[in-house]
């Protein structure tokens, strides 16, 4: 009896050092592999600034006068990242929305036309055709939603934006809603040239910031 005991007891000690010494893989596969996929899901997810402070960098506004047609017309697709009423971001590359123009966040109705925008590509896949590019890699494309819908167009519809006929050709022209470019001033002053107005609305908010 004291020897089938014993036997036992070795057999079991056996088996124990053969487990111990398995190799690692059945033992991670469910779990480390699952945490570095959600970290580096959770790093790359685009997220929406849903505040005034919003710790994303600043971006620079589309320069117009070294912008050149590009050769062929690449298409980005994906989540978007708004930056103001005109302009967003896809795959990291920055884009001015085609044939409009949206007022800055700092002027009348900019953060409502921020928001309209975020609205409108919220939970979307948005194409974007592109069409022009600046030295700083900036780019004007023409934007649609999953549904076909032309972006710049439904930013015009709902009177946060206003056709810019220089770039444009009037396509969007027929889409303003009555007296956008008096709610608009500052954009429409803009496509005028009369910088003269940004700077005296400038000069008064500065006036009115320094009083408070």
């Amino acid at each position: 009896m004291e020897i089938l005991l014993l036997l036992i007891a070795l057999i079991g000690i056996v088996a124990f050092i053969f487990w111990t010494k398995r190799p690692d893989s059945d033992k991670t596969w469910g779990s480390d592999n699952d945490k570095t996929w959600s970290s580096d899901r959770d790093k790359t997810w685009p997220r929406q600034a849903t505040s005034s402070n919003n710790t994303q960098p600043k971006r620079r506004p589309f320069d117009g006068q070294s912008a050149k047609p590009l050769p062929t017309k690449p298409v980005l697709q994906g989540s978007a990242y708004v930056v103001d009423g005109d302009t967003l971001v896809i795959q990291k590359t920055q884009i001015r929305l085609f044939g409009v123009d949206a007022p800055e966040l700092n002027h009348p109705y900019g953060n409502k036309a921020k928001w309209a925008l975020v609205a409108l590509c919220k939970g979307q896949t948005v194409r974007a055709e592109l069409s022009e590019q600046d030295v700083h890699g900036r780019t004007v494309a023409r934007c649609y939603l999953q549904d076909g819908r032309d972006v710049s167009a439904e930013m015009v519809k709902v009177g946060l934006a206003i056709d810019w006929t220089k770039f444009s050709g009037g396509e969007y022209l027929s889409l303003e809603v009555p007296g956008v470019r008096k709610k608009l001033w500052l954009a429409d002053a803009r496509q005028k040239g009369h910088m003269h107005v940004w700077e005296k609305f400038e000069a008064t908010r500065s006036v009115r910031a320094a009083k408070k």
